[in-house]
């Protein structure tokens, strides 16, 4: 399997810790950009923060037009059927991906797995089965994909790391339901998991970029 495409940046020099963002459907590494020259971790020390791009496939729900995505998305009601094969296969890629900042010198204690929709989905169920501890995970405005095999596939190493969660009360493309569903599935399994809704569509806010600027400052305070 080729190595995911990335874009990185670094806010100093020899960074210690890693943020690792993955994108919604239909956008790539771009997007996130500017949202992470919004956070706030000057406390933490140099960062690198790595996009990487979802790979291009046909997606069903919009009529089988090729984008960039994690996996295909077959309905989007609850209970529709999961893409379980890209879903793993797009797990296989990030795992790819935090591999190679081990390689790099990053312990995964320094690394936090986040996205946002899609990326979402892929930062939960890759996270979780992590079979080392990770810094944390980011899920924004997503969902537990594969919900039903979390407690037999999770990594006893990740039972500890802290989840941040948030999602927009107005959101149209994954309803507040299926957020607040993943996140209570994720509590009954023992996870703390930090939540916050907020006024917004399927989207981002400054209030969100504020709290999760406090919250990776916690998670990556200096060992």
């Amino acid at each position: 399997m080729a190595v995911l495409e990335t874009i990185e940046t670094e806010t100093g020099p020899q960074p210690g810790a890693t943020v690792v963002i993955l994108h919604g459907l239909g956008a790539d590494g771009n997007d996130f950009v500017p949202i992470a020259r919004e956070l706030d971790l000057d406390a933490v020390g140099p960062v690198r923060f790595v996009f990487p791009h979802a790979p291009v496939m046909p997606v069903t729900i919009n009529n089988g037009y090729r984008m960039r995505a994690w996996y295909d998305i077959l309905g989007m009601e609850v209970g529709s059927p999961e893409d379980e094969a890209g879903l793993r296969r797009s797990m296989a890629a990030v795992e790819q991906l935090l591999e190679r900042e081990k390689q790099r010198g990053m312990p995964a204690g320094r690394i936090v797995l986040a996205g946002f929709s899609q990326g979402c989905a892929m930062a939960l169920m890759s996270g979780l089965r992590h079979q080392e501890r990770l810094a944390g995970i980011v899920g924004m405005s997503g969902y537990l994909p594969l919900a039903a095999t979390t407690a037999a596939e999770r990594s006893d190493a990740n039972a500890l790391t802290p989840i941040f969660m948030g999602h927009g009360l107005q959101d149209p493309v994954v309803i507040i339901e299926r957020g607040t569903a993943s996140r209570d599935a994720l509590r009954a399994l023992g996870y703390e998991v930090e939540w916050h809704d907020y006024a917004m569509p399927h989207s981002v806010c400054m209030e969100e970029i504020g709290d999760l600027g406090r919250w990776l400052n916690r998670v990556l305070a200096k060992p």
